[in-house]
């Protein structure tokens, strides 16, 4: 089970489906990295655009609307996927906010306008971050102080492109998430 930490939809659960096709952010995760969020030195997640690649079940975007952002834009190829992710969306009466870009987050299109916030969750030990951290900043997914919060395995390891600063990093068991700047 999974659910909403806070924010307007607080203790709503989100539908996960069984198996091991998808890995949601654990609850106790992502209430650390929001806490960490509140930081000054992050952009306000009050009326902010948010990007969640590799959204899965959707939870990371949107735990970000229950907590005030203005919109979510999620990126997610598989079809279940989707349809769970919609079925989230549904339950917590949040289609206005949202939209759903069923695709590859490796290859976004050019963004028409930059989001403060991308979470990206892709699947560990795949390569698949370093290729899509460099097509956020291609095709402009992300603003000038804009954060990138992004999970992979602790093993992992990552070439940073030069226009992003690693700016804080925590450890949970096999998972690591990274906190990105973009700019500074």
């Amino acid at each position: 089970m999974s659910r909403i930490i806070a924010g307007k939809f607080k203790g709503r659960r989100l539908t996960v489906p069984k198996g091991m096709d998808i890995r949601p952010t654990t609850d106790q995760m992502r209430e650390r990295l929001f806490s960490m969020l509140n930081h000054a030195r992050y952009p306000n997640i009050q009326g902010a655009r948010v990007a969640d690649l590799f959204a899965g079940t959707g939870a990371l975007g949107l735990e970000a609307l229950s907590r005030g952002a203005k919109e979510v834009v999620f990126v997610e190829k598989s079809a279940s996927s989707i349809t769970t992710l919609k079925s989230n969306i549904t339950t917590l009466g949040a289609v206005a906010e949202t939209h759903i870009h069923q695709g590859n987050a490796q290859i976004l299109p050019l963004a028409t306008e930059p989001y403060s916030f991308i979470f990206m969750d892709p699947p560990y030990r795949q390569g698949l971050v370093e290729p899509t951290l460099k097509n956020i900043i291609t095709n402009k997914w992300l603003a000038k102080g804009g954060v990138i919060v992004c999970e992979l395995a602790t093993d992992e390891t990552l070439t940073l492109p030069p226009e992003l600063t690693l700016i804080d990093e925590r450890t949970q068991g096999q998972q690591r998430v990274l906190f990105l700047i973009f700019g500074n």
